[in-house]
């Protein structure tokens, strides 16, 4: 990823922040011909209490090869997505001033890197399905749990995934937050994107810049 110092987030709390609001991660595999795939999966971060970048984990359809298939020798991609957005030249001050601006587009996105291993186990498995189960339904008025569905049917549908789990070597953020134009042009972008009536662009409005 190309990633200037000054777009670059470090911070480990904003970075795993980003990871809860938005944990559907693309996770990029290579295969022993090299072919690459491309999952599209939620994901749970675990953080390191030693200060490292964590673990990745996650289930994926048995059916799925991206288990069986994915290098176990060489490092694999998750992407997570957070607020993306157009910038008009228009929302610039500056623009009045001398005309010198161009379109860009601003976005926050984290990245992590690390050795994929499968986890065929079916109390892992229990346990992480409830455990993802319990973090995505606990704003709702009437949580679904998994214990609600009949213990037979629960254990027919554990056997057709599979989990896996990503010891992350690295970790990092970009905040394309238009750090590098003047305030003046920095609040327009942020009165530019509320005024748009997009929500992925009234979110990123409120993201601050990275930590310099």
């Amino acid at each position: 990823m190309y990633l200037p110092p000054h777009f670059e987030e470090k911070r480990p709390e904003v970075l795993h922040a980003l990871l809860r609001e938005h944990p559907l991660g693309l996770l990029v595999t290579q295969d022993a011909a090299g072919e690459l795939a491309a999952n599209t999966v939620p994901f749970v971060l675990d953080a390191d209490p030693a200060g490292g970048p964590g673990i990745l984990r996650a289930h994926v359809a048995r059916a799925n090869p991206v288990w069986r298939d994915a290098r176990t020798d060489r490092d694999s991609l998750v992407v997570f997505q957070g607020p993306q957005a157009y910038i008009s030249p228009g929302f610039y001050p500056s623009k009045a001033e001398h005309g010198k601006v161009v379109p860009t587009w601003n976005y926050v996105i984290v990245q992590g890197r690390g050795r994929l291993r499968a986890v065929d186990d079916a109390p892992w498995l229990r346990a992480f399905v409830t455990r993802l189960t319990d973090r995505h339904e606990a704003a709702r008025e009437q949580p679904w749990a998994v214990t609600d569905a009949p213990d037979d049917y629960v254990t027919s549908m554990l056997r057709a995934i599979v989990g896996i789990e990503i010891e992350l070597g690295a970790l990092v953020g970009k905040w394309k937050v238009s750090q590098n134009r003047s305030a003046a042009d920095r609040d327009g972008v942020a009165r530019g994107l509320r005024e748009a009536g997009v929500p992925r662009a009234s979110e990123l409005a409120g993201y601050p810049p990275a930590e310099a």
